[in-house]
C-alpha cells in the first residue's frame, strides 16, 4: 500500500474494491493486526493500535473460508470467542442464542458445520462475529464461495443485519455489484493506490479516472481517442469516423484547460447511447454510424456491439424490441449530457 490515508465513519459501511492483488485485503490485515505497517498510524476510535495485538483491538473478523472449527457444534463455534473471554455460561447461552435468531439459524444450533449448506456456514460465520458488539466488522470477501443466487440473498441479508446492530463495518469484495450494492462509500484501489473514495453513485457517474471508469460498470463504459476542434462557434470532439459537438459546459471547462486542437479521450456508458428515432432526430450532432458485430441478450436489455471503424466497438444499451441482425448499418446518438472527458496522457476525469 501507498500514502493510504482513510478516515471510515462512525457505523458507516465501507467497501474495499479493485482487482486481485491490489492491496484491499492487505489493508484489512493491516487494520486487524494481521499484518504489520511499515509507517503511519492506524486508530480504532481515539486509540492508536499501531502495536495492540489482534484479540484487544475490539473488532470480529469474518473470512472467506468461514473458519468454522468441524468438531464442533454451531452453538459451539459461535459461542468459542466469548467462552475465551470467560464471559458467564449464563451471558455467553443469550449471546448465542439472540445472534442464531438474528441469523434465522436457531434451528440448527447442535449441528456440526458439515452438515450446513454455504449459506448456512457463512451465517455461522457472521453469527460468531456479531455475539457480541465490536468497535467494528472487517469482512474479507465473505460471499465468493457462494453461488450467484445465494450471494444476492446474503448480500442483502448482510446489509440489512448492519442496519439492525449499526457496527462499522468494512468489507473486501472484488465484485463491482457488491460494492455498488452494498457500500455507503466505496475505496476503489488498484495496484496498492486508493484511486477514488466516494458514493457508489458518485464513483459510477464521475469516475476520478480511467480506471475507475472501466472497472465500474458492466459493461464498461466506452472510451474513444479522438481530438477536440473549434467548429461554427461550438467545440467538437472529433475522429477520423465522426463528429460530436460538446455542450456549452463541456467546451467551456476543456477550453479553460487549454485543450482545444489536443488528444483527448471521450467516456460514455452504454445506457448514455440510443437508437431511440427521437433522439437520432433530436441530435444530429452526436450520432455514430456503424455496423453491428454482436449482440448479447440479457432479458430486460439487449447490448450491441457495434463496429465504428476505431480500434475498439461501441457498446449500446438498448431495450429488447430493438433487434439488428450482424453486419446491419445502424445509427446511435450519444447523449452528450452524460459524456466525460478524460486527459489522453493521465487518464484523470476533466469534466463532470
Amino acid at each position: 500500500m501507498k500514502d493510504f490515508n482513510l478516515e471510515v465513519e462512525d457505523r458507516e459501511f465501507l467497501v474495499f474494491v479493485g482487482s486481485s492483488g491490489c492491496g484491499k485485503s492487505t489493508t484489512l490485515r493491516m487494520l486487524a493486526g494481521l499484518e504489520d505497517i511499515s509507517e503511519g498510524e492506524i486508530y480504532i476510535g481515539d486509540t492508536i493500535v499501531n502495536d495492540m495485538p489482534p484479540k484487544d483491538r475490539d473488532i470480529s473478523m469474518v473470512f472467506q473460508n468461514y473458519a468454522l472449527y468441524p468438531n464442533m457444534s454451531v452453538f459451539e463455534n459461535i459461542a468459542f470467542g466469548l467462552q475465551m473471554r470467560k464471559i458467564p455460561k449464563h451471558e455467553i447461552d443469550l449471546s448465542v442464542k439472540r445472534a442464531a435468531r438474528v441469523l434465522e439459524i436457531e434451528n440448527y444450533l447442535d449441528r456440526k458445520p458439515r452438515e450446513l449448506s454455504g449459506g448456512q456456514r457463512q451465517r455461522v460465520a457472521l453469527g460468531r462475529a456479531i455475539v457480541r458488539t465490536p468497535q467494528a466488522f472487517l469482512m474479507d470477501e465473505p460471499l465468493s464461495n457462494l453461488d450467484a443466487k445465494l450471494r444476492v440473498q446474503m448480500r442483502s441479508e448482510i446489509i440489512s443485519l448492519h442496519k439492525k446492530i449499526g457496527v462499522t463495518t468494512i468489507y473486501v469484495t472484488h465484485d463491482q455489484i457488491e460494492a455498488m450494492t452494498m457500500g455507503d462509500r466505496i475505496v476503489v484501489m488498484e495496484k496498492g493506490i486508493v484511486q477514488q473514495v466516494d458514493t457508489p453513485e458518485k464513483v459510477y457517474n464521475q469516475p476520478a479516472n480511467l480506471f475507475v471508469a472501466n472497472f465500474i460498470g458492466n459493461p464498461p463504459m466506452n472510451f474513444v481517442h479522438g481530438r477536440l476542434e473549434e467548429h461554427g462557434g461550438g467545440l467538437e470532439f472529433h475522429t477520423n469516423r465522426f463528429a460530436l459537438k460538446l455542450t456549452e459546459k463541456q467546451a467551456y471547462t476543456l477550453r479553460r484547460l487549454n485543450l482545444v486542437d489536443k488528444g483527448i479521450i471521450l467516456g460514455i456508458r452504454p445506457e448514455n447511447i440510443s437508437f431511440e428515432e427521437i433522439m437520432l432526430e433530436a441530435s444530429p450532432h452526436s450520432i455514430i454510424n456503424g455496423t453491428m458485430e454482436l449482440s448479447e441478450f440479457v432479458g430486460s436489455d439487449r447490448y450491441y456491439h457495434m463496429n465504428i471503424g476505431m480500434e475498439k466497438n461501441l457498446v449500446a444499451r438498448a431495450h429488447p424490441r430493438y433487434h439488428f441482425d450482424d453486419g446491419m448499418k445502424a445509427s446511435v446518438a450519444v447523449d452528450m449530457n452524460k459524456a466525460l472527458f478524460f486527459h489522453k496522457d493521465t487518464g484523470i476525469l476533466l469534466t463532470e
